[in-house]
């Protein structure tokens, strides 16, 4: 028998924040920016070359996987999951990050608890349904829900 690898839950020293930063441990967060005023809670993960802007809240249990740049005053709901890799190949891209998409989350942006991000845009003052999944640019303001995600329409 051998003795296994243990890597710890930890915030490493190559994170940028800003002023007034909470963080509620256990977390992992590596070569991120955290924009100021903004809330961590616990058990989430916040990849290398992330950007958190200003007074953004991200729930527990959030996933925020490489090169998703979210915008200031934004909440990203419990258990949200954003996705770098679509799979282009018919299968996992893995360590070929070249495969790998972006995602951009505007300004004023809120995203309830469950919903799933693909590599999309996001513009300003939207709102995600809980559970939703997101698989397409999403260009108007307004009120999303579903899955795939759709605009609600306003009630008569």
């Amino acid at each position: 028998m051998s003795d296994p690898e243990i890597r710890r839950v930890c915030v490493r020293d190559d994170v940028r924040f800003g002023a007034r930063v909470s963080i509620v441990e256990p977390c992992n967060l590596y070569g991120c920016e955290i924009g100021d005023d903004c809330f961590i809670g616990p058990f989430t993960e916040v990849q290398k070359s992330v950007r958190i802007g200003a007074r953004t809240r991200v729930q527990s249990h959030a996933f925020v996987c490489e090169l998703v740049n979210i915008g200031d005053d934004c909440f990203i709901g419990h258990g949200v999951m954003f996705v770098n890799d679509t799979f282009s190949t018919g299968r996992p891209a893995g360590g070929r990050k070249e495969l790998w998409r972006s995602t951009t989350i505007g300004n004023r942006v809120s995203i309830g608890s469950g919903a799933t991000i693909l590599p999309v845009r996001i513009c300003d003052d939207v709102v995600i349904g809980a559970g939703a999944v997101v698989t397409k640019d999403i260009t108007a303001s307004g009120s999303y829900v579903g899955n795939p995600a759709r605009r609600m329409q306003p009630l008569p």
